[in-house]
């Protein structure tokens, strides 16, 4: 069995120095791709930039900005029996790309930027890519996180979301520890707080008998 996994941020340029980002570790994509990889099974690891050991055992592809990530995934999935999307993409990206250094102005006190958005990266895995197998996301959420992660299982027809809030700074993206809910169509179970590492293989666990169930 074959696994894509994306895992880690993404970084949306501004300029040859600046970029946009988030504070995604990479922590948890990574736990699931190592818990994979020791599990036997093949592992396709489609990173944004980390400052974390690439699992043994696995196919490590780097990249940087959502467009890379959305290109390695539609090259890759179709490969796959299972696909799990931990990364955490920028929503947006700058319009215009300055080839120079964004110069300060010493007579302006603000400096306004013009986003557009990225590619829907999970949204395209069905409707676009024509994809198949199972389909996990996560959502990393700051309120109301069971509305909102069902909300996203449904939009982006998903076989199941893993679910936490990432305003629990004892959770949080650079933790070590996270504490996740399982959702699904049917039902709703808390896979409790644990160590990323754990709750990697958790994940592997579930996902491999959902898969198993569903053939």
């Amino acid at each position: 069995m074959t696994l894509l996994i994306t895992a880690g941020p993404t970084r949306e340029p501004l300029d040859p120095v600046r970029y946009l980002s988030n504070q995604s570790s990479g922590k948890m994509g990574y736990a699931v791709a190592a818990a994979a990889a020791q599990e036997g099974l093949r592992v396709i690891l489609i990173s944004g930039p980390t400052n974390l050991d690439i699992p043994d055992g696995v196919d490590y592809i780097p990249v940087e900005t959502a467009q890379e990530m959305y290109q390695a995934v539609q090259s890759w999935i179709g490969k796959c029996e299972i696909a799990i999307f931990a990364a955490a993409v920028a929503d947006f990206r700058a319009a215009n790309y300055a080839e120079q250094k964004i110069k300060k102005d010493p007579a302006q006190d603000t400096l306004t930027l013009e986003l557009v958005k990225n590619v829907d990266i999970l949204g395209s895995v069905r409707k676009d890519f024509g994809y198949t197998g199972l389909l996990v996301g996560f959502a990393a959420e700051t309120e109301n996180v069971l509305a909102n992660a069902r909300a996203k299982l449904l939009r982006k027809d998903c076989d199941l979301i893993l679910a936490n809030d990432v305003s629990n700074k004892e959770i949080g993206f650079n933790s070590d520890q996270n504490a996740l809910h399982l959702i699904t169509a049917e039902k709703e179970e808390s896979l409790g707080q644990h160590s990323k590492e754990h709750l990697g293989k958790l994940i592997i666990q579930k996902c491999v008998k959902y898969r198993e169930d569903q053939d």
